[in-house]
């Protein structure tokens, strides 16, 4: 059977898994790590074109169609990859769907279908969990809503999918789809092996650290860690559930962001941190004069910086994160705090932290899988937020109206170790579109909903004075 796929089986070819790949297989079982994407449908999909489809990614892109594999004599993890696509969808109708979606443990009695199905794919971790079944890496489930309405969900491990590997596997799918199944060209040789770690393909020297100054760095971290401010804790002994709030912005005001972004010369991730740090002490209602230290995360696509430079095509985990604190007092500018918050980026990048500091980084995050209480409340928070250095750009494609694709949305679990909010933002058909995940019930849908609120008035309001030139 696929399920007991033997790592000797003629034909499958096996790669032991890189530093950051082994730390989201630690990662996932405490529900952080599973990479999910939703297309919602008001045609009925076909799913015979969708397997076929699939296997056409799977034959581009070998490491869909891999299983992860653990060694217990070894204690280590590889990616096991058959010599022929293997995946088959699982199909719910309406009544299972209907069970699923109102299941009180699931919480989505207050999300629309599209977040239900998303929040049901964030916390199925289990297909993962058993070390003595190799298990595959990507699979594809299609949820009945009704007559009319039907959700198609990828769900796959985040070792082998980071967001620039989503967003390639839905443009992808997209376009074979709309040509019958028909394979495309991927911008790249087929390749017959799934790529490299990021560990490997770091340009030589990018990575090197003195011992000493790789010791200062772990030390600083940690007591850092123990200064930081975290947005208030609600419930923190409940088991726990990654859910989504969404924060919308009409064309309009995304291009006035856009606009007073590239006036002060940073990127939209600048803003969106700086927005989630002035309303996470706002909601504190503080003094103005206290100080609240907060910790940004970005995460960056390494892959043209690679050695050799990757394409877009490469799927697999090729993003690196850079880790800033920063002081915030009441009455901040949003403008002058975005500045902080992407210069702060900017330099470390421009230092090589994303590379200096990748093994320390994973080194805290495994320390904080494993000793839970070394962290605020057992919470595993590691940062305030976290953000991407570019957002997704996607326009209006005419095989989404073929397909009868009405919307989409796709991030990753977070409430295992990891920040209190994750944006995954997206500028589609020049509006923003952000998916921002959190651990509940560390933290309340009322609770998140209200600072998500809170950060677009504050965009809005930024943007008027800067019109204003106030």
């Amino acid at each position: 059977m696929a399920d007991h796929l033997n790592p000797q089986a003629p034909g499958t070819r096996a790669r032991p898994l890189g530093g950051t790949e082994y730390n989201w297989c630690k990662a996932v079982p405490t529900g952080t790590g599973i990479t999910a994407l939703v297309l919602l449908f008001s045609k009925r999909p076909d799913i015979h074109l969708l397997e076929t489809a699939f296997h056409n990614l799977q034959n581009a892109h070998p490491i869909l169609r891999s299983k992860l594999h653990y060694d217990t004599t070894t204690n280590s993890f590889s990616f096991l990859t058959p010599s022929i696509p293997n995946l088959r969808i699982q199909l719910f109708d309406l009544t299972s769907t209907t069970h699923i979606l109102q299941d009180p443990t699931n919480n989505n009695m207050h999300s629309n279908q599209c977040q239900a199905v998303l929040e049901h794919e964030l916390n199925k971790a289990g297909t993962w969990l058993d070390p003595n079944n190799p298990s595959d890496l990507l699979h594809v489930s299609v949820y009945t809503l009704s007559d009319m309405q039907w959700a198609m969900a990828l769900r796959l491990h985040t070792s082998a999918c980071d967001r620039a590997s989503a967003v390639t596997l839905l443009r992808d799918l997209l376009e074979i789809t709309g040509r019958n199944g028909d394979g495309i060209e991927m911008g790249c040789e087929k390749k017959v092996e799934v790529s490299l770690g990021i560990e490997e393909l770091i340009p030589s020297g990018k990575a090197n650290k003195p011992f000493w100054a790789r010791g200062v760095d772990l030390l600083g971290y940690s007591l850092n860690a123990f200064r930081l401010s975290n947005l208030n804790f609600v419930e923190t002994s409940s088991p726990r559930r990654s859910q989504v709030v969404r924060l919308q912005m009409n064309q309009n005001d995304t291009q006035r962001l856009l606009a007073g972004c590239k006036s002060q010369g940073i990127k939209l991730c600048g803003a969106l941190a700086a927005a989630g740090l002035i309303a996470a002490r706002a909601s504190k209602h503080l003094p103005d004069q206290h100080i609240e230290k907060y910790a940004v995360v970005t995460l960056m696509d390494c892959r043209s910086i690679l050695d050799p430079v990757l394409s877009s095509h490469h799927l697999g985990f090729y993003h690196s994160a850079i880790l800033n604190t920063h002081d915030i007092v009441g009455g901040e500018n949003l403008w002058e705090l975005a500045r902080r918050c992407y210069l702060s980026f900017s330099n470390a990048k421009n230092s090589n932290k994303h590379f200096t500091d990748m093994s320390d980084l994973n080194f805290l995050m495994c320390k904080a899988i494993d000793n839970p209480a070394l962290t605020p409340s057992s919470s595993m928070r590691t940062a305030f937020v976290s953000v991407f250095e570019d957002p997704v750009i996607d326009e209006p494609k005419e095989t989404h109206q073929v397909l009868g694709v009405e919307d989409y949305m796709g991030c990753a679990s977070v409430h295992g170790v990891g920040p209190s909010i994750a944006i995954f933002d997206t500028v589609r058909d020049g509006r923003l579109d952000c998916a921002c995940v959190y651990p509940s019930p560390l933290h309340s849908r009322e609770q998140i909903q209200n600072l998500i609120d809170d950060m677009g008035t504050i965009i809005v309001e930024a943007c008027n004075r800067m019109e204003n030139g106030s």
